[in-house]
């Protein structure tokens, strides 16, 4: 199985298992992590599983779409490395991933 780490905005760490094909929104939520909120199901339509991916997986990850570009404008706090975790879908070159989660969601 896949892993993902999820990093609180305070430090604390959640590593889980990480299915082909879930988004990484999905993976958080079927394991309780919390600051995924996902109040849109997956359809980028609302910002509320934005997280930090860390700079050494860029590479690896789709490009970001118009309409995810769009969604991040309205976030708080947006970096470089801003992304929304309902657009991006666990693979074998993504396994042991390291995703930060911001303080707030929108």
């Amino acid at each position: 199985m896949l892993q993902v780490t999820f990093i609180e905005h305070d430090g604390t760490t959640h590593l889980v298992p990480a299915p082909p094909e879930r988004t990484l929104m999905q993976i958080a939520l079927d394991n309780g992590v919390p600051g995924i909120l996902g109040d849109c199901g997956g359809s980028c339509s609302c910002a509320t599983c934005h997280a930090y991916v860390d700079a050494r997986w860029a590479d690896k990850l789709p490009t970001r779409s118009e309409t995810e570009t769009f969604m991040l404008e309205g976030v708080p706090e947006p970096r470089e490395s801003s992304r929304l975790c309902c657009q991006i879908k666990m693979q074998v070159a993504l396994d042991g991933i390291v995703v930060q989660l911001p303080e707030v969601q929108v």
